[in-house]
């Protein structure tokens, strides 16, 4: 077992062995975390990012429901910590069904959302990160393309790849954890994370990662941990500018909220995720009315969705607050694509050159 998975077993036994200390104790079993909702995230100024605040809920034996969820877990940590022995893996999905097979019905999930929440909570108490303990989602795909040399980990053994040469137009496909990936050299000078499959491939096929030495990461919408973790990586040790090119709706300013800040989903990990100096780069809803672009009218759950951003401590910055009072103004919304109303390069021929100069990065 290598030192790895050594450590992140022993703190999940010793997170399973303060359940056996408080039953010594006298003590009903119980376990504490951070209440994970917007009311509970506040800035930190050391780290930059959004982090759970003060308030906690507590997983308690005192209920029949509470001593379910604490045996859960206890079931659960059995579980890793076998797998980590075994230097194994699984995905979230599959830890959800393996629960079928565990001995006392009392211990099986209801729903992946019940295991989901639980292998959150174990993360946030034990201090070791689901990649740690080897567990990934179903899948993940999100690619980056670009002029970038690595080192990655397999189970074949190590091997070196450049993420333009080395590659299909596809690109390069993130692993599930970027740390075992080595950074040998790079050619960029900033990346552009980019929330669309169509608009990477377009990105792609117009060249635009070789004309301006850009990485190009495809979010694929809500960005997985492992695109995070990567991004962050690539800005902290590559000293990399990071961009977001998203949709002009509530929902992309989410995406770019949580690779900037992090999300509330995952607050104890914003240190770990999050780019606190990541810059949005459209579509903006001055851009809708500059560009004349295509747009959809905005609908009652976007408009709820941008009052809610509006007491959003994510978005409680001038820019942000002067672009969601102009959308709410003109009631529409545009995607990226939208972009081509004036050409197939237009995105990357003038719309990215103008704001990437107007922002410093190029």
């Amino acid at each position: 077992m290598s030192a790895d998975n050594e450590q992140a077993r022993e703190q999940l036994i010793d997170l399973a062995a303060q359940f056996y200390d408080q039953f010594e104790l006298g003590e009903i079993p119980h376990m504490s975390v951070p209440t994970r909702t917007k009311n509970n995230i506040e800035y930190d100024e050391e780290m930059d990012v959004w982090v759970y605040g003060d308030r906690e809920s507590t997983r308690s034996a005192n209920s029949v429901r509470g001593a379910r969820k604490l045996l859960k877990a206890v079931y659960t940590i059995e579980f890793l910590a076998d797998q980590l022995e075994e230097d194994r893996s699984s995905t979230l999905r599959e830890l959800y069904y393996l629960s079928e097979s565990w001995d006392n019905k009392e211990a099986q999930f209801n729903d992946q959302d019940e295991s989901n929440g639980l292998i959150e909570d174990l993360e946030i108490v034990s201090g070791v990160t689901r990649e740690d303990f080897h567990m990934r989602p179903e899948e993940s795909g999100a690619t980056l393309m670009g002029p970038l040399h690595l080192r990655e980990q397999t189970r074949r053994g190590e091997r070196e790849i450049h993420c333009q040469e080395d590659v299909g137009e596809g690109g390069y496909q993130i692993p599930n954890n970027p740390d075992t990936i080595e950074f040998l050299g790079t050619d960029a000078d900033f990346i552009l994370a980019v929330e669309t499959g169509g608009m990477r491939d377009r990105l792609v096929e117009n060249g635009f990662d070789e004309e301006y030495n850009a990485l190009i990461v495809h979010l694929k919408g809500q960005p997985a941990r492992a695109t995070r973790r990567i991004t962050k990586r690539l800005h902290d040790e590559l000293d990399l500018p990071v961009t977001v090119f998203a949709d002009g709706d509530p929902w992309s300013y989410r995406i770019y909220g949580s690779v900037a800040y992090g999300s509330i989903k995952s607050a104890h990990l914003s240190e770990y995720l999050a780019t606190p100096e990541a810059q949005y780069i459209g579509i903006q809803p001055a851009d809708i009315v500059e560009y004349d672009l295509p747009t959809d009218p905005l609908s009652d759950s976007d408009i709820n969705a941008l009052e809610s951003e509006l007491e959003d401590p994510r978005f409680q910055t001038e820019y942000w607050e002067e672009q969601i009072e102009l959308q709410l103004e003109i009631e529409k919304k545009s995607e990226q694509q939208s972009l081509a109303s004036h050409g197939l390069d237009f995105v990357t021929d003038t719309y990215l050159p103008e704001r990437l100069d107007a922002m410093g990065v190029i």
